[in-house]
């Protein structure tokens, strides 16, 4: 049984004036319900949520306060999955809504709970209706776009695809609205160079978050997985269909070999950062070729205020080293560091050996 997580972007699930593309998406629905009935399962990211309650409130555009992006989200929400609801009804399918925040992929508790819901409705058939909570969430505690969510979702589940349906038919070599001459890329090995070789830009819709280069950062979210990705429009029902079968359409980003465990992947993308520790060459050196702890005496420099079991980036001389569930507060830290560990046991006995312990370490 293979699984495939798909985002639609708000310009596909709305029109400019924040009108549900409902002929649009029925058709999308039919193309995902056929393959439902060979056997393949399928998670839906969906932003429109905003958009909708937009709409519904008659606002002259999207809001640029927190709150009133909440308010119209609360109207929107429930309108948009009632839509998706009918839509996947009428294909004898059951649609089930889900709403994430970052809080639900950062705690591994809540993470866990979420793979373990999610997994369990797919295993019933059913389709996930994803998007984030913006009712609740805020600018600190954002994903900033769905299409970086349902990277997340994709490695939560081990999905075998991400495709990620835009208003374009894939990534260009520049923006095709603004450049005549902008060529489609086919294929993409490589996204950092992508991105330096191509003219890539973070333009979207008035009514979206988003843009083609958070689509590229997500799909080398889910290559890290080893999940490859494609961006393809999700403005013709048939582009769907093609990718699907596995046909050329839109830009396909190549993913090898799975780079971490589904530990690592969670604490690489999913756990936000409360703080810094700064470490000396020494520390980086067995950090990065001895696959080795952190002990406090490599430690020149705390910082930002944290507690124990909070992530935190490791960096040399300005450098990201890696990336870790500290086994210190902020402040015991800082009196500890640079000290061997028979000091520590005088200033700290009950502190552990590490600052970071190797397992719960991701070296990038």
């Amino acid at each position: 049984m293979s699984l495939t997580v798909i985002k639609l972007g708000s310009s596909v699930v709305v029109d400019d004036g924040g009108r549900l593309r409902r002929d649009l998406l029925a058709a999308l629905c039919a193309t995902v319900a056929a393959r439902h009935r060979e056997g393949e399962r399928f998670v839906l990211v969906s932003s429109g949520a905003i958009a909708r309650g937009i709409e519904e409130l008659g606002l002259p555009g999207r809001p640029t306060t927190i709150d009133a992006l909440q308010a119209a989200s609360a109207v929107g929400q429930g309108r948009l999955f009632r839509s998706w609801d009918d839509l996947f009804a009428a294909e004898s399918l059951i649609a089930a809504q889900v709403l994430l925040t970052l809080y639900d992929l950062g705690d591994r508790e809540a993470f866990v709970n979420a793979r373990r819901t999610l997994a369990k409705l797919v295993e019933l058939r059913a389709v996930p209706v994803i998007n984030e909570n913006d009712t609740t969430t805020t600018e600190e505690i954002s994903f900033g776009d769905n299409d970086l969510l349902a990277a997340q979702v994709a490695m939560m589940l081990g999905a075998d695809r991400l495709v990620l349906l835009t208003s374009t038919d894939g990534l260009f070599s520049a923006d095709p609205r603004q450049d005549p001459t902008a060529e489609l890329v086919r294929e993409i090995h490589d996204v950092e160079q992508a991105l330096a070789d191509n003219d890539v830009g973070t333009t979207t819709s008035s009514l979206g978050t988003g843009g083609m280069r958070s689509k590229a950062l997500a799909a080398d979210m889910a290559a890290a997985a080893g999940i490859p990705t494609v961006v393809a429009s999700g403005l013709r029902p048939e582009a769907l269909a093609r990718v699907l079968a596995g046909e050329d359409e839109g830009t396909r980003f190549v993913a090898g070999d799975a780079r971490w465990s589904s530990f690592k992947l969670w604490l690489r993308y999913a756990k936000p950062a409360r703080g810094t520790i700064d470490v000396d060459d020494g520390a980086r050196r067995a950090l990065s070729r001895d696959d080795t702890s952190l002990l406090p005496v490599g430690v020149t420099g705390v910082t930002g205020d944290f507690q124990v079991g909070d992530a935190v980036d490791v960096r040399c001389g300005g450098d990201l080293v890696a990336k870790g569930i500290s086994g210190y507060a902020s402040g015991a830290l800082r009196l500890v560091m640079g000290e061997r560990t028979e000091r520590i046991r005088e200033l700290l006995p009950q502190a552990p050996a590490e600052a970071v312990h190797r397992d719960r370490l991701v070296v990038l």
